[in-house]
């Protein structure tokens, strides 16, 4: 596989250009997330000692890109010796440039925005159950699954195994498969709030005065030799904190139906 050199990462892309829109992106981000709201970040600590490969962070969806510009944030901060907070951009001066992100291929090609955030790290695919909002079942493009192992080969990797922003979505199995095969170091993120504070792109501000968390996990410990797909699954949807258990309001129907029927029972 292709190997990143010190001029450009594994896909070719310039590291100038990278740090460039880095900075630029982190400037123009940085209010939304320290200023207008407040991010809260923690655990953070669990990143300090990782390898530079083969890590990949899980993390639950909420907006398209708000989510990515706050690993960005967060990373960067790290990078440069500060943990929990994002209070310094001057962090920013000196980015995480070899992290990537899966994104749907659909939503980095609207627009010219999207293609910006592209060239900072996205590695794209085409989602196999939909598309152009609409339902489709297609096969898996086996030339994505190699860009996405290119990219754990020479850095950090982002993905959503849910492929939506809908909270409490199944997880995709791809992710399990691609975990069970690579043999990376797994950080659950469980973040909230971001779609209260921002629009669904995650672009614009909807609401001030909101504290989206942001929280890194201890690494998922995983036995690859014997644990099967769906089980390495179920250990990231809970890690993530999306499996129905998580679900109050879920819980909340469900217990009020119960009460419904009981005392349907009772007035018979």
């Amino acid at each position: 596989m292709a190997k990143k050199n010190i001029f450009t990462d594994a896909f070719g892309t310039p590291y100038f250009l990278k740090r460039l829109i880095i900075f630029i992106l982190g400037l123009v981000s940085y209010r939304r997330f320290n200023g207008f709201n407040k991010l809260k970040i923690t655990g953070t600590e669990h990143l300090v000692d990782l390898p530079d490969s083969n890590v990949l962070f899980v993390c639950n969806h909420q907006t398209y890109f708000a989510d990515v510009a706050a690993m960005y944030h967060a990373f960067c901060a790290v990078n440069n010796g500060y943990l929990d907070t994002i209070k310094n951009p001057i962090y920013l001066l000196n980015p995480k440039i070899d992290f990537y992100y899966v994104a749907a291929e659909e939503t980095m090609n609207k627009g010219i925005l999207p293609k910006i955030f592209k060239i900072a790290g996205a590695v794209t695919v085409k989602r196999t159950w939909r598309a152009e909002g609409q339902n489709v079942n297609r096969m898996v493009d086996l030339t994505e699954v190699d860009n996405i192992m290119k990219a754990l080969d020479n850095g950090w990797v982002a993905t959503f195994p849910q492929g939506t922003t809908s909270a409490f979505a199944q997880g995709r199995r791809g992710t399990a498969k691609l975990v069970k095969n690579q043999r990376p170091i797994v950080i659950p993120i469980k973040i909230n709030g971001f779609r209260r504070a921002f629009d669904k792109k995650g672009l614009r501000v909807k609401v001030t005065g909101v504290k989206p968390t942001m929280e890194f996990k201890a690494p998922l410990d995983i036995d690859y030799d014997n644990e099967k797909a769906p089980e390495i699954l179920l250990k990231i949807m809970t890690a993530i904190e999306q499996t129905e258990d998580f679900n109050v309001l879920h819980n909340y129907d469900e217990e009020l139906k119960a009460k419904k029927l009981e005392q349907k029972d009772s007035d018979n």
